[in-house]
């Protein structure tokens, strides 16, 4: 498939404005132009895109925080189950993401970032979502927050290992959950942000001073807001209530209704703001599955009625698709859908550094887009100009 054509008919929520009966112009696998569509635009491809009146462009969504899908988890260290992971989410309109590890042992850790690794450097060509590198969550985290990570095999933040993980990864770590709280964990902080890696607070039983001071050493994200952490309360804020007040700090969402109540999400909406939120899925392998049982990070998962639960009754990630959790975001707190393309496309490009390539429509940028239906249906993902998944089987061309 050409990385040149053009897209019409659609609403284009562009990085400044929404635009209307407008065309979106790209060319080799970047976005050149969006003008109305009585404008006459030479392009080098003939292939024109044209979408219902009543669909939607945004920029291609960005997750964060994803373990699996389709039977495929990124701790299976092998390349056909990355390569599975993003040609499955393409289907939710995510066009790039950070393959996300799980608790475990040492060993095993480093075989799933050698292969993120070795993965990344040999892809030839994006047939599917983009792995943009790593998030790291655990093992250096609070037991008491635990929630789905394996107890065994938590230990201390630990500079040492990190770095022999950071080295297996090809510098590929981009982000990692960690518990501030813990012996060495402003050490740690104070590294990873050496490294320019996000350090992000999660599965924490940090206080609010705690919190700050992470915060001062370089902590700049929140993993899975109100899960995994010490909640919010009137006269101890915990890792929860200081996140919310704390404007240097970009929190995840998991919104499916189940990990964070509905009003809850809207209450966070007004507290944070769409600038400082990052829609995530955190999904495990059982996602784009029948519901039954599968495995975590060694533990057995029973996915029924929705939920994905540890024997112990424990969240164990989600089956949320990036497009359902944008579609929930609309109608849980009544957010614009401009504001839902800043919490699930700019937001994790900025805090990723990405922002002058991906994150947005604007001409210039990788043409990273996804096609919505008017119920949130995704019609067709675009990543880097590449079209990766076409719900309409095979694009309409006009010559």
């Amino acid at each position: 498939m050409t990385n040149s054509f053009v897209l019409s008919g659609a609403t284009i929520i562009s990085e400044d404005r929404t635009h209307t009966n407008s065309t979106l112009y790209i060319e080799n696998g970047k976005i050149v132009n969006i003008l109305p569509q009585s404008h006459e635009h030479v392009t080098h491809s003939n292939l024109e895109i044209t979408l219902p009146d009543n669909a939607f462009i945004l920029p291609g969504f960005i997750d964060l925080h994803i373990h699996g899908a389709n039977g495929s988890d990124v701790m299976d260290a092998t390349p056909e189950a990355l390569s599975n992971i993003a040609h499955t989410i393409a289907q939710e309109g995510t066009t790039s993401f950070l393959a996300t590890t799980i608790t475990q042992s040492p060993e095993l850790i480093k075989e799933a970032l050698k292969n993120v690794a070795s993965t990344v450097q040999n892809e030839q060509q994006n047939t599917g979502a983009k792995i943009l590198g790593v998030h790291l969550e655990g093992p250096f985290i609070s037991a008491p927050r635990a929630g789905a990570q394996p107890l065994h095999y938590i230990t201390n933040p630990s500079i040492e290992q990190f770095n022999d993980w950071y080295t297996a990864s090809n510098e590929l770590i981009h982000l990692v959950t960690y518990a501030p709280e813990k012996e060495n964990g402003l050490t740690f902080t104070r590294h990873l942000k050496e490294l320019g890696v996000i350090p992000s607070i999660g599965h924490s039983d940090a206080v609010f001073t705690e919190v700050k001071d992470a915060i001062c050493a370089g902590a700049r994200h929140i993993t899975h807001l109100y899960n995994g952490m010490r909640g919010f309360h009137h006269r101890e804020p915990g890792v929860a209530g200081t996140a919310l007040s704390s404007s240097e700090l970009f929190v995840e969402l998991i919104v499916d209704g189940i990990h964070v109540h509905p009003d809850v999400v809207k209450t966070t909406l007004a507290a944070k703001g769409a600038d400082k939120i990052i829609l995530i899925t955190d999904s495990m392998r059982a996602k784009w599955l029948e519901e039954g049982t599968y495995d975590l990070g060694g533990q057995t998962v029973k996915y029924q009625n929705g939920q994905a639960l540890l024997d112990n009754g424990s969240l164990a990630g989600s089956v949320l698709k990036m497009n359902e959790a944008v579609k929930n975001m609309v109608h849980f707190s009544g957010c614009s859908l401009e504001e839902v393309a800043v919490m699930a496309s700019a937001n994790p490009a900025k805090q990723l550094g990405l922002f002058d390539s991906k994150g947005s429509i604007r001409n210039g940028k990788d043409a990273d887009l996804t096609v919505l239906s008017h119920d949130f249906e995704v019609l067709l993902t675009i990543s880097e100009g590449r079209i990766v998944y076409d719900k309409r089987g095979v694009a309409h061309e006009n010559h």
